[in-house]
């Protein structure tokens, strides 16, 4: 491993450079190629007198910086916290190295959202010096300096921060205390023989890469549903202390999971060419960053998948509706969500993908709470249920593909938005969303399901104009794909009428 030690303090011979040569001998030791690059000794502008970074002559040393920096697969920041922040050294390495075209990329017009990373293949961390102690930095000042550096400059570029070591108070530190921070420097040098990041680190990425893959927060949908179902069968509150409620919660959940986790693998090519992915649309991209390799990936698919079929064996033996008609509902469940994606069904591809989603995550759990909990699939309880909730879930699912719109084309993927255009989706969630409201509505006026729909109902009306409003100015002439990250959330929370209002009035 190739690690660059960037000393960002103006005095070779601080308190800093004694910290960066600490580290420097640690790495040695370590057996790892460690160089020390002061930036006291490097003769450049540190400003940007140009309108451009790029349009100014970069001279010798930062030429050579920047070879430095491409050689690095670590790269190590000391300096100290003057004024919360960095000192105008170190601020000025990175205005006049960090350029477009070594440490980003701005994309084309049209060709996707934000920018390129271009040093995505580096870790780094930072040691800091302060004259306060560590903890009120933190917590009282919540580390302006550090966070600009590893967030706004690092981040940005592609680099991932590792650790971060502040030492301090330096004023009030006492002559052993300085050699211990210098020993610990030493230390943290010596650790890179390991890798450059601690074993509590590397755990901590993996679960929020697998958390970020799990993408749990579209899970309380399906919960709502099958809650709603479950409530209707019983008639009371009670369902929240009968264990098979709760196996049949863990057989979504563990189905879910293993649908969106095939989803992400089975669209690794979507996901590549996808440009404009955000919260709610364009995949985890856990697989595309390599935050999980593909080996993972699979066992966690067959983990999901085994859950999947242990709940919901265990769940249908201990329910309390008859075993056959929970089991096939159940079975039916779980094609279904698979095939959204799965071979041979591929129903994303073949522009029934967006229904799938509104059936199974409507009709397919809410019926499911139902015949779980003593229900009988054939009564037209949950079916009228479930009308509304599944009507309200096509705009968001729709929308969903605006923003992927180029490269599910490109991939094959035939979503309304690529079968029928941007304007044809937008005119398909702009339908469901008035049918949902006036089918809600209508509900609530005929008592057609006694004390489902309160009066609270009525406002997924102006909810409804609102969204279909938006819909057409935001959308509505558009010809090419962009995050549309706003009208996402639009549409999700308008679930939510549909979802918990039922929800509150049978509980």
């Amino acid at each position: 491993m190739n690690t660059l030690i960037v000393l960002g303090h103006p005095r070779t011979d601080s308190l800093c450079g004694g910290l960066a040569r600490a580290y420097r001998d640690g790495a040695l030791e370590a057996g790892v190629d460690a160089e020390l690059l002061a930036l006291a000794d490097l003769e450049f502008d540190p400003d940007v007198r140009t309108r451009s970074p790029t349009d100014q002559h970069l001279e010798d040393d930062l030429v050579d910086a920047q070879d430095r920096i491409r050689w690095a697969d670590h790269l190590v920041f000391v300096y100290p916290n003057w004024w919360g922040t960095m000192p105008a050294l170190l601020k000025g390495f990175f205005d006049r190295v960090f350029t477009p075209g070594f440490a980003f990329a701005e994309y084309e017009e049209g060709a996707g959202a934000g920018h390129e990373e271009l040093l995505d293949d580096k870790t780094a961390e930072l040691i800091v010096t302060m004259d306060m102690p560590p903890w009120v930095y933190r917590w009282i000042y919540r580390r302006p300096g550090t966070n600009a550096v590893k967030r706004a400059t690092l981040g940005y570029a592609g680099v991932r921060t590792t650790r971060t070591t502040p030492f301090g108070p330096v004023e009030e530190s006492t002559p052993d205390e300085r050699e211990a921070w210098l020993e610990e420097a030493t230390r943290l040098g010596r650790s890179l023989a390991d890798g450059p990041e601690s074993r509590t680190g590397r755990f901590r990425r993996t679960a929020t890469a697998w958390l970020g893959a799990l993408r749990l927060q579209f899970y309380p949908m399906a919960w709502i549903a099958y809650t709603i179902g479950a409530l209707a069968a019983t008639g009371s509150n009670g369902v929240f202390s009968d264990r098979a409620y709760w196996l049949g919660f863990c057989f979504l959940f563990a189905l879910e999971a293993a649908t969106v986790l095939t989803n992400e693998y089975v669209d690794y090519e979507t996901d590549r060419e996808n440009t404009f992915a955000g919260p709610f649309t364009g995949g985890s991209r856990v697989l595309v960053d390599g935050e999980i390799g593909f080996d993972d990936f699979r066992r966690g698919i067959g983990v999901t998948l085994l859950l999947t079929a242990v709940f919901g064996l265990t769940a249908v033996i201990t329910g309390n509706g008859a075993t056959l008609s929970t089991a096939a509902v159940a079975g039916t469940l779980g094609i279904l969500a698979l095939g959204y994606t799965v071979p041979p069904l591929k129903l994303a591809y073949r522009t029934l993908g967006e229904l799938d989603v509104a059936v199974t995550h409507s009709l397919g759990v809410l019926l499911f709470g139902f015949v779980l909990l003593g229900g009988m699939w054939h009564d037209p309880l949950p079916w009228l249920l479930c009308l509304p909730f599944l009507l309200s879930i096509l705009p968001s699912i729709t929308l969903a593909g605006v923003p992927d719109y180029r490269a599910d084309r490109a991939a094959g993927k035939r979503t309304l938005a690529v079968r029928f255009g941007i304007g044809g989706a937008v005119k398909v969630a702009q339908g469901a969303t008035l049918l949902a409201a006036a089918t809600a509505v209508l509900w609530r006026l005929l008592e057609v399901v006694p004390g489902a729909y309160g009066s609270a109902i009525y406002l997924s009306v102006p909810h409804a104009l609102v969204l279909v409003w938006l819909l057409h100015a935001r959308v509505g002439d558009r010809e090419t794909p962009g995050r549309i990250d706003g009208l996402m959330i639009a549409s999700l929370t308008y679930l939510g009428w549909f979802g918990i209002v039922p929800l509150v009035g049978l509980y």
